[in-house]
């Protein structure tokens, strides 16, 4: 059985045909079909977090492929609190057909798999948020044709969106700059898992602290908010350390004429990138968000076949 905690538990095959899989799936879908593949699945969604995107992308997913998805939001579950996360995996496992559960710690999202009987799903955790990049890749694939050689570069916060771009990346073939602040690069270990990834298929990774020099040449410039949930503490400090890193007109400007740019939402407008910028005529942001729901229907796909 399979679970997809991080793109590192794939190969770049299996990544290549998830694409393929959501550009068939989305075709169906903008013709007006919909192929009940999953009919009389469900999906258990577990949240800790607020979301619009994770969530309705999810049960639209499951929707469009018959299926049903609950949600469970943090007040029924009260992951690791009101019973322990081996027993929510364990009592779930005997209720459902898959697990997707967006947390703060990914420990409880390794616990969750580490106990359940069924494919569990990374929704989100503070280390990785691999579903959004393969949404990502997606639209970049969509946009340009190929992955191999694209250069994307990461403005911000190397967090857990910069830490499954870096995988994503060095999987397939994608060039990554990675431009943060001092003292707010990724994690050693992830660097470290992309590094050795990038050996095979010919990727550079850099890591850098200049967002100019990330940008130059890239054919897609990528950003996040400077302060995630949980952060909020740090949020003002944050606005002023990030303050040089925002994406701006000037910015992308140094890219390639055709480079598109990405955010992962929700945006902060005004701080991490500008309204000129996010509204503008390279911007890929809502395609990417909808690229959300045709990826997880591939995933649901791929991840479903094994489900009893």
């Amino acid at each position: 059985m399979r679970h997809f905690l991080t793109l590192a538990d794939l190969s770049t095959e299996e990544i290549l045909y998830l694409l393929e899989l959501a550009r068939d799936l989305r075709s169906e879908w903008r013709l007006g079909g919909n192929r009940p593949l999953l009919a009389g699945k469900c999906l258990a969604m577990i949240f800790q977090k607020p979301s619009l995107r994770t969530r309705v992308s999810f049960e639209r997913a499951m929707h469009h492929l018959g299926g049903l998805a609950m949600y469970l939001s943090p007040q029924e579950i009260r992951l690791g609190e009101r019973e322990s996360v081996a027993d929510v995996a364990r009592v779930l496992s005997r209720y459902v057909d898959a697990i997707m559960a967006r947390v703060f710690a990914h420990a409880h999202i390794e616990e969750l798999a580490a106990n359940a009987t069924v494919p569990v799903i990374n929704g989100l955790s503070d280390k990785f948020h691999p579903c959004q990049a393969l949404a990502d890749f997606f639209t970049i694939w969509d946009r340009f044709g190929a992955l191999r050689g694209i250069n994307l570069a990461y403005v911000g916060d190397g967090n857990n969106v910069a830490h499954s771009l870096l995988i994503g990346a060095a999987k397939l073939g994608v060039n990554i700059a990675v431009a943060t602040p001092p003292g707010y690069e990724p994690a050693p270990d992830v660097v470290a898992l992309a590094r050795a990834s990038a050996q095979a298929t010919g990727a550079t990774v850099q890591l850098l602290h200049s967002p100019q020099e990330a940008v130059r040449g890239a054919n897609v410039v990528y950003t996040d908010v400077w302060a995630s949930m949980g952060q909020e503490a740090e949020a003002e400090e944050r606005r002023k350390v990030f303050a040089p890193y925002q994406v701006n007109q000037a910015l992308v400007s140094l890219a390639k004429p055709d480079a598109i740019v990405m955010h992962c939402l929700p945006a902060h407008r005004g701080e991490e990138i500008t309204d000129e910028v996010i509204d503008g005529p390279q911007s890929a942001v809502y395609d990417q968000a909808e690229n959300r729901l045709h990826a997880q229907k591939a995933l649901l796909v791929w991840l479903c076949a094994q489900c009893r």
